[in-house]
């Protein structure tokens, strides 16, 4: 029987030989699906379930539903993949920056205000960038070697495309268009709810979208979120390593090249409790 491999979130990290969802598909063979709505696929129907930065996009309560709905679709002795930012990581690097910026060190500094950024701006956000996307524009990056190990290669690509001012893909008339109905629909909110409650309105549409952060996580805190939903042994993992059959092969995490896609990620494995998938 030809084993199903999960790919939930994809983004632009798909593979053809896994089933591939998101939200907003960039590829024709990706499946539209909104996981908030749970996962569209058969009780124990897939070996393997992989998501990398979707957890920490997800209240609390949604976490664990998302995590429970990880574990239906699984089969037993199956293995849950998870990449999410590194909490632990990058409040050791705040604290480090944090000290030598203090003692005048100025390279430091500046690598301080990113890692504020990384912190605090993709939680606490209101308008979609927030600070973060305003940091990226300078040109040049006052501390771009830093920045850039950080953000890794999707980060580069997005500030070649700001810096590049590469027009917007739909057509002008389009985008007039859609400007006209913006303005008519901020109009009318406003004279309904008045200023105080159209800026109400528009956070809590920005905070509802799914770009901002509505948690972080490190080792301990995921391990035990995994227990809580059913799953067994959890374990630390790099970006190169998994128990995934064929892991490398996929490039899912990494390039061809070895190089990692989001440095910033840390991963962890964990099994739904049964026979092993390679048995």
């Amino acid at each position: 029987m030809k084993k199903t491999y999960l790919n939930l979130g994809c983004g632009s990290r798909c593979h053809p030989d896994w089933v591939n969802i998101d939200i907003a598909p960039r590829d024709p063979a990706v499946i539209r699906h909104d996981l908030s709505r749970g996962i569209p696929l058969a009780d124990e129907s897939c070996e393997v379930v992989y998501h990398a930065a979707v957890l920490e996009h997800l209240r609390r309560p949604e976490a664990e539903t998302f995590l429970a709905e990880c574990y239906r679709v699984m089969r037993p002795g199956g293995i849950l993949r998870v990449g999410v930012p590194d909490l632990e990581k990058i409040c050791r690097l705040y604290l480090s920056k944090l000290s030598a910026a203090a003692d005048g060190d100025e390279a430091a500094a500046r690598d301080y205000d990113w890692i504020m950024l990384e912190l605090f701006d993709q939680v606490a956000r209101e308008r979609s960038g927030g600070d973060m996307l305003g940091y990226l524009r300078q040109e040049p990056l006052p501390n771009e070697k830093f920045v850039y190990e950080r953000i890794g290669i999707e980060g580069e690509e997005l500030v070649r495309a700001l810096l590049s001012g590469a027009p917007q893909s739909n057509p002008p008339f389009l985008r007039r268009l859609r400007g006209v109905f913006a303005f008519v629909k901020q109009r009318l909110i406003h004279l309904v709810l008045g200023e105080p409650g159209r800026r109400a309105y528009e956070i809590g549409r920005f905070r509802l979208s799914g770009e901002a952060h509505h948690w972080m996580y490190d080792h301990y805190s995921l391990a035990r979120l995994l227990r809580l939903a059913g799953f067994r042994e959890p374990q630390l993992k790099d970006a190169h390593t998994s128990r995934i059959p064929d892991w490398k092969s996929f490039h899912l995490d990494t390039l061809p090249n070895g190089r990692v896609i989001k440095p910033d990620l840390f991963f962890m494995e964990a099994v739904k409790p049964g026979e092993s998938i390679d048995d």
